[in-house]
């Protein structure tokens, strides 16, 4: 039986099944289409320049893991091409504007050879008996010690049996394709339909043409059509790092059910688009067009017929959690926090999901609560290093414990106030709970400084904590996004900026009375070690 089924040959699957083919579990990839990458899409013009078709940009200034996971795969990457005059095509018989401002793309860059070299290098270190391509999941089933997944293939149903499954695809297309026995709970397939698949009903097209003209011209190659009638909303330089192979790429402006309708006089329309932005020398390029609108493995029903919303970089944590005691994770980049929808979000669900499987199969844990331990740590490196683990683990936890407060709310029909009370509520019971683990943690105060009455192990002990206030904060408000029984509390629903920062001063008014607790804590702890234990006669 296999450790781990990954559903999902994008790159969150993909990168899941490169780290457990380095920890030696056993695994199999199934994906649904015949090629690896889901929308990571690069054609090849004539010339053999790379066309990116799906996701083309990093910037490394904020996306560390699929930055680092670049460096360390020794890929090559260059700079997205801004210098020059961008435009502004506000009229459809007018001229193009001019326009100023700072850079376009702020920082991001490109690889070289296209985004497709990301999925060719992780691949590589794949075992090809691994992958099986041309799987469609149809059922999960989860039977008590193990899941069993059923694929339909071209020819037949394929039985796939494994300790757990891993189902790295948009939440929405699970949703469309999947039927799960026994079926998810509730908040879980609310948060599932809620999350829009990124960039799932766009259209883009990438034009090669034999120079850069443009640039010629001193224009940047980003361009804005904003009129009724634009065909391509967005533009941008397209060309390889040096420039000698040219290409613009754009984003379409016609919903997917315009782009259907003008199918056929689509690609004149594109064409006389950019000849009226850049000049009549860009008649007749290279066309490479990808509607991902048509992939019914990338875009979902609701993701065609619903209005496309105000984007979140934060998932609802419904969808981070294990489920079916740990036999079933649903990843994928639209799963992440942060970076939700994004190459970096893919990445980090695939290392969220990897550490889930890392602590149910081997990871050390030590005697108390769970919490892994480092044998090389002592003394208050030790402690500190435990209560540091503890409190991190303390996230799913809070955020259960918000749920539930907020459950308890709206069955009492409180009306008022609800984000706030839980919120609270949650990071209260969250700062109790470490006290009393502070409480019966070792620590050797003898060397420990005091200065101003504050202990010098302080500034450890407060450390772990503000990842858990600021996550459990953006956990409450992803998960309120999602949740039917909030849409009739819009206050609730979709918090405005002056209640969370309301919400924010009360966890900063508690966390400074846990501050105060715990230094008193530690301060009677070096009290006790100072005085003497006893007096002999």
């Amino acid at each position: 039986m296999l450790e781990t089924a990954i559903v999902g040959g994008g790159l969150c699957g993909i990168a899941l099944a490169r780290s457990l083919r380095q920890r030696g579990g056993s695994f199999a990839l199934f994906e649904a289409r015949h090629r690896l990458g889901g929308r990571v899409l690069s054609a090849r013009s004539r010339t053999g320049l790379a066309l990116d078709l799906g996701p083309t940009w990093f910037w490394p200034d904020t996306q560390p893991l699929l930055t680092g996971l670049i460096a360390e795969l020794g890929l090559s990457d260059f700079a997205q091409h801004d210098d020059g005059t961008v435009l502004h095509l506000k009229e459809a018989d007018k001229s193009p504007e001019p326009i100023s401002g700072p850079p376009l793309h702020q920082g991001a860059r490109r690889l070289s050879g296209g985004m497709t070299r990301l999925i060719e290098a992780l691949v590589r270190d794949l075992p090809p008996s691994s992958i099986h391509t041309g799987h469609e999941l149809m059922r999960v089933i989860d039977c008590g010690t193990h899941v069993r997944l059923v694929f339909a293939t071209s020819t037949e149903s394929v039985a796939i049996e494994a300790k757990r499954a891993v189902l790295a695809l948009p939440p929405r297309l699970l949703i469309d394709h999947v039927g799960f026995r026994p079926e998810l709970d509730d908040a879980t397939f609310e948060a599932m339909r809620s999350t829009e698949t990124w960039m799932a009903a766009q259209a883009k097209v990438v034009i090669a043409y034999d120079q850069a003209r443009w640039r010629d011209k001193g224009l940047s190659g980003n361009a804005f059509a904003s009129h009724e009638q634009a065909v391509v909303g967005e533009i941008f330089d397209a060309c390889d790092e040096g420039g000698d192979r040219a290409a613009l790429g754009g984003f379409l402006a016609f919903a997917p059910a315009l782009r259907e309708t003008f199918a056929v006089g689509l690609p004149m329309l594109m064409d006389s688009q950019m000849v009226q932005l850049f000049g009549a020398e860009l008649d007749g390029g290279e066309q490479h067009y990808q509607d991902w609108a048509t992939e019914r493995f990338t875009c979902s029903a609701l993701d065609r017929t619903t209005p496309r919303g105000e984007h979140s970089e934060i998932a609802s944590p419904m969808l981070r959690r294990p489920l079916w005691d740990g036999r079933l994770h649903l990843g994928g980049a639209e799963t992440a926090s942060p970076a939700a929808g994004y190459l970096e979000g893919a990445i980090n669900a695939a290392r969220r999901i990897e550490r889930a499987i890392a602590r149910a199969a081997d990871a050390p844990v030590g005697a108390r609560a769970g919490v892994a331990l480092d044998e090389g740590l002592t003394g208050n490196e030790a402690s500190l290093a435990w209560f540091a683990a503890w409190v991190a683990a303390q996230r799913d936890a809070a955020f259960d414990d918000y749920r539930q407060r907020l459950n308890r709310s709206l069955a009492t029909q409180q009306r008022e106030q609800l984000t706030q009370l839980a919120v609270l509520g949650a990071i209260e019971q969250v700062f109790a709970a470490a006290l009393q683990v502070l409480d019966a943690l070792t620590f050797d105060m003898r060397n420990v400084a005091v200065e101003r009455g504050r202990s010098a192990l302080m500034p450890e002990i407060q450390k772990p904590f503000r990842d858990v206030m600021q996550s459990l904060l953006d956990d409450a408000i992803a998960f309120n996004r999602t949740s039917c029984a909030l849409s009739n509390f819009p206050f609730e629903h979709r918090p405005p900026k002056d209640y969370v920062q309301t919400i924010l001063r009360d966890i900063a008014a508690a966390w400074q009375e846990f501050s105060l607790a715990a230094n008193h804590l530690l301060l009677a702890k070096a009290d006790a070690v100072r005085q003497p234990s006893g007096v002999s006669s």
